[in-house]
């Protein structure tokens, strides 16, 4: 028997395949990819960060955060040096060219928060809000 609507959870993920594409070509044709947008917006938000808080800021393994910290200090978007306290801690900070990406990525950012809310209202994203908040919550990821 089939559903008269897909399921929930499928709709759900296209939906959110969709955009997060979207948001990736968004970020792309500005110079840079999620993994970038998230290091620099954490790295941005303090003066230096180890490596470690950084993963937990972007929610990836170390590992994977070092692959990614390679690539942006090999573009000189920021810098690695040994903590004075703890020599087996790296410090991670932005350069300029790495303020300047965060610039111009955090515009593209923007441009493209505004066009995924066009002709939706404020009321309206607070309740798709709220149903997503639900909606993890129902299948036990939390909010």
């Amino acid at each position: 028997m089939r559903p008269a609507e897909p399921p929930i959870g499928l709709a759900l993920t296209q939906a959110a395949r969709a955009v997060s594409r979207a948001f990736d070509n968004a970020l792309a044709e500005a110079g840079g990819s999620l993994p970038v947008w998230l290091v620099l917006l954490a790295l941005t938000s303090t003066r230096s960060a180890s490596q470690r808080d950084l993963a937990q800021a972007v929610g990836i393994r170390e590992a994977t955060l070092t692959h990614h910290l390679n690539a942006m200090e090999s573009a000189g978007l920021l810098t690695r040096r040994r903590d004075p306290a703890n020599r087996r801690v790296h410090l991670v900070e932005l350069t300029d060219d790495g303020k300047a990406a965060f610039i111009r990525l955090r515009s593209a950012a923007a441009a493209f928060d505004r066009r995924s809310r066009e002709g939706i209202g404020e009321q309206e994203l607070a309740v798709l809000r709220d149903l997503l908040t639900s909606l993890a919550s129902n299948v036990g990821t939390g909010g």
